[in-house]
């Protein structure tokens, strides 16, 4: 583990553009210890997601907020968007068109395809992550970019992060989890969870709401990458624009 600040607030945000589908969850990182998970909320649980972040980071010096929705479109589609005119074929491949360069990493590293932000309804929760962390920089007064530097968090910023893809490089179960009859299911992840991250006493919340569960995932991806242990982009230019999926 590289050392990091004495202590660093971690939020993880299950995003989604309905808030009773939002889950929220916070927990303080400090050397040598696994990271403290302190608050899990779901989004319809408070008067304002926004402001209950901005509550979350308003005294920290160091924070990474991590996001489960894309913060960036496929360059490509932008470019081809640009001049296009109705009627007039696009020349490009669906998958450049629609995927980006770290949805087809994943899909290599681990089989499994992220929804398409140029072509899936997931576009929507995009907008909405992207609002949501420009809400909580207008509340904040604070820049919150996104932290592109694995190991090194320097005042307060954000990374894209993906549970699935975080519970498939941590060999925990990555599907059948999130309906209400799968209880079991999350509870043994809520088991492999323990190893990594000190869990709240009281467990009720994330076993009955996948959201909730999801939320501490984003936090687990956090920690990787407060730790170092995340791949970094192999096209940073790429990444500035389309965004990046932080991944052991």
């Amino acid at each position: 583990m590289k050392p990091h600040s004495p202590s660093t607030i971690l939020i993880g945000v299950d995003c989604a553009c309905d808030p009773k589908n939002v889950g929220l969850a916070r927990a303080e990182a400090t050397p040598d210890e696994r990271p403290h998970v302190t608050d899990v909320l779901r989004g319809s649980d408070v008067p304002s997601i926004a402001e209950t972040l901005a509550a979350w980071i308003a005294t920290a010096q160091h924070g990474l907020i991590a996001l489960d929705a894309p913060l960036g479109w496929p360059g490509p589609l932008g470019a081809a968007l640009h001049q296009h005119q109705a009627g007039e074929v696009l020349s490009a491949e669906p998958d450049q068109l629609f995927r980006r360069k770290t949805d087809r990493e994943i899909k290599r590293r681990f089989n499994k395809t992220p929804l398409d932000v140029g072509a899936d309804r997931i576009a929507r929760t995009a907008h909405t992550a992207l609002a949501l962390l420009q809400e909580v920089r207008r509340i904040t007064g604070r820049p919150i970019p996104l932290a592109w530097q694995p190991g090194k968090v320097e005042g307060i910023c954000a990374i894209e992060v993906y549970p699935a893809g975080t519970l498939l490089a941590h060999k925990m179960p990555a599907t059948g989890y999130k309906k209400s009859a799968q209880r079991g299911v999350r509870e043994e992840i809520l088991c492999a969870l323990a190893s990594r991250l000190r869990l709240p006493r009281q467990k009720k919340l994330l076993l009955d709401d996948a959201d909730c569960l999801d939320a501490v995932v984003c936090l687990l991806a956090a920690a990787d990458y407060l730790e170092g242990n995340a791949v970094p982009p192999s096209d940073i230019e790429c990444a500035y624009q389309e965004g990046w999926i932080w991944l052991p």
